[in-house]
C-alpha cells in the first residue's frame, strides 16, 4: 500500500463506470451499512448512473489511481439546517486509517463555499458505532432523534451535522 495521500476527483458523467464500480464494491463488501441494495443497484442503466452524477456531486478518494473511499453530496435544504446532505460514504477496508475518508471530508471544506456545502448532514445507522465514532471524529454531532428507516422497517437511524470547517 502506498504512503501517497488520497487524491479526491469530482466524478463527471463520463466516469459513470468507475463510480457505478466503487459503489457496487461499497455494497458488496458492507452491505449493512446502506439502505441501497447490491441487487438493485447492479441492474441500473448508464443512464442510471449518469442520471445519479447530474443529481449530486460523488466524491471518489483514490490512492495510486485505485478508487478507496466514496461520497455524494447533493445541495439541498436538509433537516438541521443543513445546506447539503451526504449519503454513500464508504473506505475500502484495506484504506480505513489511513487518511482517504478524512480526505474526502477535507476537499468538502475547501470547496464548501463555492459549493454551498456549509452545513452538512448525514443519516447513519444507529447501531453503526465504527461510523457514528468516524463522524463525530469529524466533527459531526448528533441532531434530533432516532428513527425508523422507511427504506428498512426493521433498522433506526440517527441524523448528524456539522460545520464546514
Amino acid at each position: 500500500m502506498s504512503n501517497n495521500l488520497a487524491r479526491v476527483s469530482v466524478i463527471d458523467a463520463s466516469e459513470w463506470e468507475r463510480l457505478r464500480d466503487i459503489r457496487l464494491r461499497s455494497l458488496l463488501v458492507d452491505p449493512d451499512a446502506f439502505g441501497g441494495k447490491f441487487e438493485s443497484e447492479n441492474l441500473l442503466t448508464q443512464e442510471d448512473w449518469q442520471a445519479r452524477i447530474a443529481k449530486s456531486d460523488w466524491l471518489i478518494a483514490s490512492v495510486d489511481g485505485l478508487a478507496v473511499a466514496l461520497m455524494s453530496v447533493e445541495v439541498l435544504e436538509g433537516d438541521h439546517g443543513a445546506t447539503c446532505w451526504i449519503g454513500g460514504c464508504w473506505s475500502d477496508p484495506k484504506y480505513r486509517g489511513t487518511g482517504a475518508f478524512r480526505r474526502l471530508f477535507e476537499f468538502l471544506d475547501v470547496n464548501a463555499p463555492s459549493k454551498g456545502w456549509e452545513r452538512q448532514g448525514l443519516g447513519v445507522w444507529a447501531d453503526n458505532s465504527e461510523a457514528i465514532g468516524a463522524y463525530k471524529a469529524l466533527g459531526f454531532e448528533f441532531a434530533g432523534e432516532i428513527q425508523p428507516s422507511a427504506r428498512q422497517p426493521d433498522r433506526f437511524y440517527v441524523h448528524m451535522v456539522r460545520n464546514s470547517k
